[in-house]
């Protein structure tokens, strides 16, 4: 919503070779109630006034001396890059209204002028101009706060890895089909999987205790939360080794599974201090 004021304090450049048209043109936006007009009977000058103040109108001439209005639109199209002439066309000629609106004016008015008609027209592509560049801030805005928290949730992410890797000896991430797509750390050695590397070696392979694997894979399948399960298997060589784990299920913003993540320990040192330490009855 607009205030009043911001469309009285637009800025606005009258271009026309006649001084007579231009006295009238400023009375008249004076007395409107409009503070912040400007005007040249120069056509060459508009460019460099654009470019140094980007007015919200440019009330337009089309019959001009040397560079005529439509010379002066076509040099205005290098300016604003983004497609829109703050241009009203002032004519005298009925059959260039058309050919105006075509070289990208926005709006015309007719010789002699009708005041009223002056008046609304320019209260009315002022209206526009103000609101087309609220637009465009609040549209610049919104990116750059979606910049912002895209930048603020990579550095939490990164964060949360870094802890993790701190505090475990391994980190994952899988997808929906259980395919690892992230790893850090010894994850396929510690879940005795096969690598690439290791797919032709022929290694026995060790004993899990099946009924913590069980639960460990009722968690996935079920897609929900674990925190520090426990599970082991015996080595080739007799050991027992405890790993621990926890993990979480990931959801995208449509509520859709995508797969899980975690992080996890070898925790087989602090098993046997543990037991060592426990005293038997």
């Amino acid at each position: 919503m607009l205030d009043p004021a911001e469309i009285l304090n637009a800025s606005i450049l009258i271009v026309d070779d006649q001084a007579a048209n231009v006295l009238l043109l400023e009375r008249m936006l004076r007395d409107a109630g409009y503070g912040n007009c400007s005007s040249t009977m120069d056509p060459k000058a508009v460019c460099g006034l654009h470019l140094r103040h980007r007015y919200d109108l440019i009330l337009l001439d089309l019959q001009m001396p040397e560079m005529d209005g439509f010379e002066v639109m076509e040099a205005l199209t290098g300016i604003e890059t983004g497609g829109y002439l703050p241009v009203l066309v002032i004519t005298a000629q009925p059959g260039h209204k058309l050919r105006a609106l075509q070289a990208g004016a926005k709006d015309f008015v007719s010789k002699p002028f009708e005041l009223v008609e002056v008046q609304t027209r320019i209260r009315n592509m002022l209206e526009v101009r103000l609101l087309y560049r609220q637009l465009a801030l609040h549209n610049m805005l919104l990116e750059q706060k979606v910049l912002e928290r895209t930048a603020a949730l990579r550095d939490s992410e990164a964060r949360f890895k870094s802890l993790a890797e701190l505090s475990s000896d391994w980190y994952w991430e899988q997808d929906a089909a259980g395919v690892f797509t992230k790893t850090s750390g010894p994850v396929f050695e510690m879940l005795g999987m096969e690598t690439p590397a290791d797919a032709s070696v022929d290694q026995p392979a060790p004993r899990w205790n099946s009924d913590e694997r069980a639960q460990l894979d009722a968690n996935i399948a079920a897609r929900r939360p674990f925190l520090d399960h426990i599970y082991s298997r015996t080595l080739t060589n007799g050991t027992v080794q405890y790993l621990q784990v926890s993990g979480e299920p990931m959801f995208d913003a449509g509520s859709a599974f995508i797969g899980y993540r975690g992080v996890g320990s070898d925790i087989s040192e602090r098993v046997k201090v543990h037991a060592l330490a426990t005293p038997t009855i």
